[in-house]
């Protein structure tokens, strides 16, 4: 189904899985402002789609209230419309015991996985109310990590499963207003942040096992066929990974 005349904000499109997602949207014909905080590899994922002049860059830090504010003025007063928020952007830390593991690091995680798409979350919801007719759609970058920890993964943990939360809340809140949300939950998806389980990844028996990955490209069209459903159909949970991949069972 073609998105024409549809408008996306897709966050962390600097790369992997925000990259390949806003770049599916943008050959599906639809307009999408990405963002990011690196300013040249945004413009690299704009010229990257056969429609880089549906694309709009803008650079900045989504955990920073008045630059979210800004980007969703901007998007609206480019486009005239909102359709879809797809909170990608997501940091991970070291794999340390908790004892080892610092406030400071703690909260990073915390502020860019769970603030910057509550931030993100509520402006669009703004939007979407206000718009004629109301609606829209929300797409949360969760990870199997919402369901099963890896060992010592602590903030990167806590932080998917208060997603699910966001997610939930964003749900039940938004079905009077047409506002549809779904978590997408990713099993090693072959990006930077993804790939590297190819090569080992730490079980809870202390093994480095090497795990499947999954091509960035499926994710992007799973992402773009939700988006492509009509406002009144809500998918809340897909998850999508490598079929041998050790999750199932995971212990």
């Amino acid at each position: 189904m073609s998105g024409t005349n549809k408008t996306a904000i897709v966050t962390g499109a600097s790369s992997g899985i925000g990259r390949y997602t806003a770049i599916a949207l943008l050959n599906e014909g639809w307009n999408v402002v990405i963002t990011a905080r690196r300013s040249e590899a945004l413009q690299e994922t704009q010229k990257m789609s056969t429609n880089p002049d549906n694309c709009l860059c803008i650079t900045g830090e989504i955990t920073d209230e008045d630059f979210v504010v800004e980007l969703f003025n901007q998007t609206i007063s480019r486009f005239g419309r909102l359709n879809l928020l797809f909170n990608n952007a997501g940091i991970s830390s070291a794999q340390v015991p908790i004892e080892d593991l610092s406030l400071g690091e703690f909260q990073r995680v915390l502020n860019t996985n769970l603030v910057g798409p509550f931030i993100c979350t509520r402006e669009a919801v703004r939007r979407f109310k206000a718009q004629s007719p109301p609606g829209g759609r929300i797409i949360n970058n969760g990870s199997l990590s919402a369901h099963v920890p890896r060992p010592f993964s602590y903030a990167y943990t806590v932080s998917k499963h208060a997603m699910s939360g966001l997610t939930k809340c964003t749900s039940l809140d938004g079905r009077a207003f047409n506002i549809a949300c779904t978590q997408i939950d990713i099993g090693n998806a072959a990006t930077d942040m993804g790939g590297r389980h190819a090569v080992g990844a730490l079980q809870p028996d202390g093994r480095m096992v090497q795990e499947g990955v999954l091509d960035v490209q499926h994710v992007a069209r799973t992402i773009v066929h939700i988006a492509s459903l009509p406002p009144d159909v809500t998918v809340l949970d897909i998850n999508i990974m490598p079929t041998n991949i050790p999750y199932i069972g995971r212990g």
